[in-house]
């Protein structure tokens, strides 16, 4: 039987490159994304549904059509997320702080939710949740991100301990800064509010490595797929970084 994976805001970015190796890897695909013109631009024989993942209707309405094409789930990818503001915690409105942690804990959440009874009927089964190195450290300016992306690891780790009867892994891939749009955005606001160059943002990224090596979306898809394979059928639980090592999280600038 092919397998499948489901991979959650997989239209770009690591979400893209996530699925494009589950398809070179022989697997049936099924990206859920918000963005209409990126899943136009994905394979034609890709699942793809257009949602918003904290909206539980519409995930429920795509496990519900997507069973009826593949009558099993063989892999979650619970990808989706936004940066949401950058900004000091005083000056944070509630309704971005919500927007941030909707989209990326509850988001999650859903999917989550509504795959593990699919995945238990199965006896088989592997959540990949993307959290970040803000999952590890505390960063400033990034409240709404880092609550979310600390609350993934929360998430998981109960999951990997609800679901290992039944033969079902869970873990969490940590990324650290990864080349492209988002984090250029991210390092714009960032040197903004710190009032130095972008230049200088990322340049410190890379010093607070011990490897000081830039993170690209494939780096991140080669561990999913890694986590996806029978070669790890016994690693459940696990927070694996891919960041190089991050010796200094927070940057100073004096």
């Amino acid at each position: 039987m092919q397998k499948t994976a489901l991979i959650t805001a997989g239209a770009r970015g690591i979400g893209r490159a996530i699925a494009n190796q589950f398809d070179a890897q022989g697997y049936k695909v099924c990206i859920a994304d918000i963005d209409h013109d990126a899943l136009n631009r994905c394979p034609a024989k890709w699942h793809k549904f257009l949602l918003d993942v904290s909206d539980e209707s519409a995930v429920d309405n795509l496990f519900c059509n997507l069973m009826q094409d593949w009558n099993h789930i063989d892999v979650l990818c619970a990808n989706a997320g936004i940066p949401g503001p950058t900004a000091p915690i005083e000056e944070i409105e509630l309704a971005d702080w919500r927007k941030c942690l909707s989209t990326n804990l509850d988001g999650a959440f859903l999917f989550t939710k509504y795959v593990t009874p699919i995945m238990k009927q199965q006896q088989n089964g592997v959540c990949i949740l993307i959290s970040s190195t803000a999952g590890l450290y505390g960063f400033m300016h990034r409240a709404p991100y880092v609550a979310s992306k600390w609350a993934i690891i929360g998430l998981m780790k109960t999951l990997a301990i609800e679901l290992g009867p039944y033969n079902i892994r869970a873990n969490a891939i940590c990324p650290g800064g990864v080349v492209g749009d988002r984090l250029d955005l991210v390092i714009a606001r960032e040197a903004d509010a710190k009032g130095v160059s972008p230049v200088e943002i990322q340049d410190a990224y890379l010093a607070g490595t011990s490897l000081g090596k830039r993170i690209t979306a494939d780096d991140v898809a080669n561990m999913a797929i890694f986590l996806a394979s029978d070669n790890a059928h016994l690693v459940s639980g696990q927070i694996i970084a891919i960041d190089g090592n991050t010796e200094h999280p927070e940057p100073k600038f004096l």
